[in-house]
């Protein structure tokens, strides 16, 4: 088992080894970005990547604590359906209020990776594959509905 301070050294390795290997890509507007902590512009609105001794996955995560916005938020998303579909070349879980690893209820659009583990580095080639053309997608899709969700910001 490892201790706290491994795990946090695994886990900061590994997302310093991934934004390393993506920040040569531009976002879809040409511009450089960081994609560790992509920025929606939108609060309560974020591109989430997460990755522990199990799996992985990567969500569009809706977090507002009014649970009616949320669902607002979601349906604006659902409208999109089709949209994001063709953007990640995949079906997504779609997920309204479901508790997160902290109890908060969130709403989620997630693709998941099981049977990786952050802290195996032989499984490191596996999760960039996962993370990196879902997270392109995801910011090619954003550069054309963000403005759909401006009622949000």
């Amino acid at each position: 088992m490892y201790s706290k301070d491994q795990i946090s050294q695994l886990k900061q390795s590994f997302w310093t080894t991934f934004g390393q290997y993506i920040s040569p890509q531009p976002s879809a507007e040409g511009i450089k970005i960081n994609w560790i902590n992509y920025k929606t512009g939108v609060k309560h609105l974020s591109f989430r990547m997460h990755a522990d001794g199990r799996s992985a996955f990567i969500a569009i995560e809706m977090t507002h604590k009014d649970i009616g916005m949320q669902e607002l938020m979601f349906e604006q998303f659902l409208e999109f359906k089709v949209l994001i579909t063709e953007y990640l070349k995949e079906d997504w879980d779609w997920q309204l209020h479901v508790a997160d690893e902290h109890g908060k209820t969130v709403s989620r659009i997630s693709k998941t990776l099981e049977g990786v583990s952050i802290f195996k580095q032989e499984d490191w080639s596996a999760l960039i594959s996962f993370f990196k053309p879902r997270i392109i997608a995801l910011d090619e899709f954003w550069s054309d509905a963000k403005y759909s969700f401006d009622a949000f910001r």
